[in-house]
């Protein structure tokens, strides 16, 4: 899977992911640190890129409405530390299909995995 990792999470979460046989690029390293979330948005889906973030302003479905994207995960930890975000990050990535999750909105939290299909299947 291309994922695009935002620069709100670990920058070492990127390696986690690599090691997993996913092509990872994180906005920080292409520059996109500080810019906005049109910018980070418009930059994974010209690379058909799965974007991967905390950012709460990727929660709202219509403007992120499933299948009209290549795929979004949005984390939402109550503990949000950099040990547990690579943690439940792997752990969901090595227990799940991600491959199936093109076009998705995938949201994440300690306990629930919640998959969201693009037409609601």
């Amino acid at each position: 899977m291309k994922i695009k990792l935002d620069e709100n999470l670990p920058a070492t979460l990127c390696k986690s992911l690599s090691d997993l046989g996913h092509n990872v690029q994180t906005a920080a390293e292409e520059g996109l640190g500080g810019k906005s979330d049109d910018q980070v948005w418009f930059r994974c889906q010209s690379e058909d890129r799965f974007l991967i973030t905390q950012d709460l302003d990727f929660s709202d479905m219509r403007l992120f409405q499933p299948g009209a994207h290549h795929g979004l995960m949005l984390l939402r930890l109550n503990n949000p530390s950099r040990s547990a975000l690579i943690a439940r990050v792997r752990a969901v990535f090595q227990e799940s299909t991600v491959d199936a999750w093109s076009g998705c909105n995938v949201i994440v939290t300690e306990v629930k995995l919640r998959i969201l299909k693009p037409g609601g299947k």
